[in-house]
């Protein structure tokens, strides 16, 4: 045998899992999503599969060595439904041929709907005036023998017959073509779904009417019944279906973003050419009123660009050589020039809609209950229609009564609904939350940030800004504090030291110039020693900390010593300046909080959410932070190894009191990572680490600490929504069937019962729709 050769029974080697997202089209209910979902679960090599009724998606996890795209395909188109051409090889994201496939889906809906309404409602009109005596006033005396039931020939009541067969022939075979596809393909696959019970229902009434005008029996004809049977679910799925276009719309927004062409600098020349072709290391070019192609650096120009459409911050941001610009942002003034470092899918637009479109095919725990129910409803109402046939006919009931009430009840019953309430609600939410700024990954976060009761924070970089920066001033021996400032900006101007870079922020925030030191020498763990040039000549200028002015000789007056002490307890990071071997004042640095982080705590608080700041940093400098900002509780200088131990702790204390209670964890950094990770929704803030942000569940893209209250806020109502859609979709069918099997819609129980059924979808929809409007 030879090498790499498997022996016999031997099995082969495991690679690692690909997860793939396929839009499949066709699916009209609950029981259509079961079926794919089994039907792609039975190819070998398929691990995990999940599909989204809502988006009309499935992800699927599979082993690429035992199965293949082609192969999970073609099991979708087994089960009879379809994938659009080319969708699997192309971006989900992006996804044209998808587009293409959905809008010719609606297209093909729009006219089976036209031609059922056109000819549906005068077969509709025609019926129910006859009924109500009405035909004479409607189509002239000429036909003034056909009005009531009594008092025209058999002729001329045949021929009103045969005029309404025709209006609705068309109706039964081009307008329910589509419910008679997919319910035989359901029936071949060993289910059954809406389809099945629509066909049933119209082909009933179309049936008994038919042999009542050939004269095979005596009766009543019900060609209304089947054309507007059909004319109002075709208009209710029409609607649902543009409906789930607007709630899909943020990841389509997103991805518009990004241009579809860009301006390439190659061999010395300008060149538009597609995204496509843009590769990692082009160098790039963009103009006043053009969007940036591509992640990249700057490398010449300055310009003003909104980042709002990713960021949110209202305010264009300036970019000068060094920066990063993000793809899908637009350049506002001046010219750029900048290097590719994330093209196509993998920029930070890109990941976001893909994160988005994701979340949104994800199936949150509370929709479990319905699917469950789902998958039993079209049998057990099938055997409730049965049921409703023979007992009128047992209970002395004409055979017409009974077929009226039977398909009454096939109509009625609506699996959709119940189908429809959880992911078009947490669709439309998790849409609503990527437009603000708050990505879920999935949508069991979403559900689970909704019973929010401790929120734990990081402090570097979540709640503060993660750069130190001048807090406190404190001139001395007669010194302006202005004057302190101005030396010590002069010593550090070489320096490249981030408490360098704040002096010499705040000496630009107070339009001090700042000019170049005569020598300068840094002492690393000390501070700095340097010669600056002043009005009255050379002078020598040290800034560092206590063990600088010990090593050189410089006495720290008691003064000194006491505002020393005063910013250390207050958590600040202390700096003395001295001047010709004389302490002049002091500088206080600390990292300060974000402008949100009072606002956010406070809030939390009000809503009886506990607030827990969990961080390395010294007990001092928490201490000072959390009582800027309200926090309820501190633990500080935990280890990075210990985070995770101190989160699992707050969740076995707050889970014993409420099992159903969430502790969420915000952090930035690597060392937030494993926390993230243990917490029952971990969130990342956007300008965080890649580590960090895969660890969580949620991103607020933003970093503003105040986007936390927006996505609990977002989650709260989201669930609000699935629960009224819920309840109405087991309210309707409670309530209506009974009322259909009774018979209690009298004789025109079949196009009521189509129309509430329509109408149960469209609530489901429309209530779920109004997320879009939520206030956050």
């Amino acid at each position: 045998m030879t090498q790499g050769q498997l022996s016999p029974g031997q099995a082969p080697p495991l690679s690692q899992p690909v997860e793939i997202e396929l839009p499949v089209l066709g699916m009209t209910c609950a029981n259509c999503a079961l079926t794919v979902e089994r039907a792609v679960r039975r190819v070998h090599g398929v691990a995990e599969v999940t599909v989204n009724l809502a988006t009309e998606r499935a992800q699927i996890h599979y082993d690429p060595a035992q199965a293949s795209v082609a192969q999970i395909v073609a099991a979708v188109r087994k089960a009879g439904y379809d994938v659009p051409t080319a969708s699997a090889e192309e971006d989900s994201t992006s996804g044209d041929a998808e587009q293409a496939a959905r809008a010719a889906e609606i297209a093909d809906r729009r006219w089976r709907l036209i031609l059922g309404l056109a000819l549906g409602t005068p077969t509709f009109v025609l019926s129910m005036s006859r009924d109500l005596g009405l035909l004479a006033v409607l189509l002239g005396p000429n036909f003034a023998p056909m009005v009531g039931m009594a008092g025209h020939t058999m002729s001329e009541q045949a021929a009103l017959n045969w005029v309404l067969f025709a209006l609705a022939l068309p109706v039964q075979v081009f307008t329910g073509y589509p419910y008679y596809l997919h319910g035989y393909r359901a029936l071949r696959n060993g289910t059954a779904n809406m389809d099945v019970l629509v066909a049933l229902g119209s082909t009933a009434a179309f049936a008994w009417s038919v042999a009542v005008l050939l004269g095979m029996v005596s009766g009543h004809v019900y060609f209304e019944t089947s054309a507007v049977i059909l004319a109002l679910i075709s208009l209710g799925k029409y609607l649902e279906a543009r409906a789930r276009g607007h709630a899909s719309q943020a990841v389509r927004r997103l991805m518009r973003l990004t241009p579809k062409t860009a301006c390439v600098v190659r061999e010395g020349r300008e060149q538009e050419l597609p995204i496509a072709q843009v590769g990692i290391g082009d160098v790039l070019i963009a103009r006043p009123g053009e969007q940036i192609a591509a992640d990249g650096v700057v490398i010449a120009g300055h310009a003003s660009v909104d980042e709002s459409p990713i960021t949110g911050e209202s305010l264009p941001k300036e970019k000068r050589p060094g920066d990063r610009v993000m793809a899908g942002t637009l350049n506002k003034d001046g010219v750029l020039r900048y290097e590719a470092v994330r093209v196509g899918r993998e920029t930070l637009i890109a990941q976001i809609a893909r994160l988005v479109a994701q979340a949104q095919s994800s199936r949150a725990p509370i929709q479990a209950l319905a699917d469950r129910v789902s998958g039993m409803f079209v049998p057990i109402v099938m055997g409730i229609a049965a049921l409703t046939f023979i007992g009128w006919l047992v209970l002395g009931g004409s055979f017409e009564r009974a077929m009226v009430n039977t398909v009454a009840v096939l109509v009625v019953a609506c699996p959709c609904a119940l189908g429809l309430a959880t992911p078009m609600a947490m669709m439309v939410g998790m849409g609503r939350g990527a437009e603000q700024g708050v990505l879920f990954k999935h949508s069991s976060a979403l559900e689970q940030l909704a019973h929010l009761r401790v929120a734990i924070f990081d402090k570097t970089g979540t709640l503060t800004h993660g750069q130190p920066a001048v807090t406190a001033l404190v001139p001395l021996e007669g010194h302006s504090a202005e004057h302190v400032l101005q030396f010590a900006a002069l010593a550090e101007q070489p320096s490249e030291h981030p408490l360098a870079r704040a002096v010499l922020a705040a000496a630009h925030e107070r339009g001090l110039v700042v000019s170049p030191p005569v020598s300068f020498r840094a002492l690393p763990g000390q501070g700095a020693l340097t010669v600056v040039n002043t009005s009255e000549g050379q002078r020598r200028v040290a800034v560092g900390n206590a063990a600088l002015m010990r090593e050189q000789g410089i006495p720290i007056s008691e003064a000194a010593q006491q505002a020393a002490l005063r910013l250390h307890v207050a958590g600040q990071t202390t700096a003395f300046v001295a001047l010709e071997g004389r302490v002049i004042g002091l500088i206080g640095f600390a990292d300060r909080p974000k402008p949100g982080a009072q606002e956010a705590i406070a809030s939390l608080r009000r809503h009886g959410i506990r607030s827990v700041m969990l961080t390395g940093d010294n007990a001092r400098a928490a201490q000072a932070l959390a009582a800027q900002v309200g926090l309820d509780e501190v633990i500080a200088e935990v280890l990075p190894t210990d985070k995770a131990e101190h989160v699992r702790r707050i969740q076995a204390q707050v889970k014993a009191k409420d099992p159903r209670a969430c502790v969420a964890m915000v952090g930035d950094g690597i060392n937030d990572a494993p926390a993230l990770a243990q917490a029952d929704v971990g969130i990342a803030i956007g300008n965080g680490t890649d580590i960090a942000l895969e660890a969580a569940d949620v991103v607020l893209t933003r970093g503003d600490p105040r986007d936390l209250i927006r996505a609990c806020a977002l989650a709260q109502a989201t669930l609000r929504g699935v629960r009224q859609n819920l309840f109405w979709a087991f309210f309707y069918n409670a309530l209506l069937i009974p009322i259909a099997a009774l018979g209690l819609f009298q004789s025109y129980g079949p196009v009521l019962a189509a129309g509430a059924m329509a109408f149960s979808s469209l609530f489901v929809v429309g209530n779920s729709l109004r997320l879009r409007r939520q206030r956050l």
